[in-house]
């Protein structure tokens, strides 16, 4: 059983790469016809013929008269990865500015599945600072990253992604009841930013507010992380109002208006 699933994973990804040598072939090309991908693939004209007819069901490719182009939901991935572009670009030299500020580490995080994913950061230069992974995963529930992220979300779009509960306990400040989180995520709409306090490690308080796009929805989180001995309960107010500027200034970047 093992050698059998091993072989359909292999044929899958083989089928997924020559799908995906066609897709480039295409976008190459602009239009083409049957005939002109098969041999810039170098592949027989029944198997690009399969490709094609699967690449235009899942509307990556289109056929308009038996010349193919590239489709709509290619065209969906381009966009989401210029907009990726498009937010480190405007992101980085603030957040360089807001360490140069308070001296913290600073983290980008967008939603990836149900977690929110650090993108990006700039490190503080305190001897003891707080390190994030690129890629690392912050739970949507215990991080102010994951609480921005879903604050502007539908209650039903949130419970897709995390689920009704219970949530797991990382420390006992964690939230991990639906009714406690869903009346913390009314909390952050109602005053602009998020804070985790040591909800997800003992000793690390972080400040969290919201990037907009220019349609108005929240595309990312920004967050300044620091141990307890220096973000102190006194000195949230003034985290809180250097992040939520240095998010308006993002999002004004990215075309958002007030």
């Amino acid at each position: 059983m093992g050698a059998q699933a091993a072989g359909g994973e292999g044929s899958g990804v083989r089928t997924l790469e020559r799908g995906l040598a066609v897709l480039a072939a295409l976008a190459g090309r602009r239009a083409a016809t049957l005939t002109q991908l098969a041999r810039d693939v170098n592949l027989s004209a029944s198997t690009v013929s399969r490709l094609l007819d699967t690449l235009c069901r899942q509307g990556f490719a289109e056929d308009v008269d038996g010349t193919y182009r590239v489709g709509p939901r290619a065209a969906q991935v381009g966009q989401a990865y210029d907009a990726h572009d498009a937010l480190l670009a405007a992101a980085r030299p603030v957040m360089r500015a807001v360490v140069d500020d308070l001296n913290e580490s600073v983290n980008l995080a967008a939603l990836r599945g149900p977690e929110a994913a650090y993108v990006a950061q700039v490190e503080g230069r305190q001897l003891v600072r707080m390190f994030t992974q690129l890629g690392a995963a912050a739970p949507l529930h215990a991080s102010g990253v994951g609480k921005v992220l879903m604050a502007w979300r539908d209650d039903a779009d949130v419970a897709v992604l995390l689920g009704k509960g219970p949530y797991p306990a990382f420390t006992p400040h964690s939230l991990t009841t639906w009714p406690a989180y869903r009346d913390e995520l009314a909390r952050v709409r109602a005053q602009g930013h998020a804070l985790d306090d040591q909800e997800r490690e003992l000793g690390v308080r972080c400040v969290a507010a919201p990037i907009r796009g220019a349609d108005r929805s929240v595309v990312a989180a920004l967050s300044v992380s620091a141990p307890t001995s220096r973000l102190t309960e006194s000195e949230v107010p003034r985290f809180v109002a250097r992040i939520t500027a240095a998010t308006g200034e993002i999002s004004r970047a990215l075309g958002w208006t007030p």
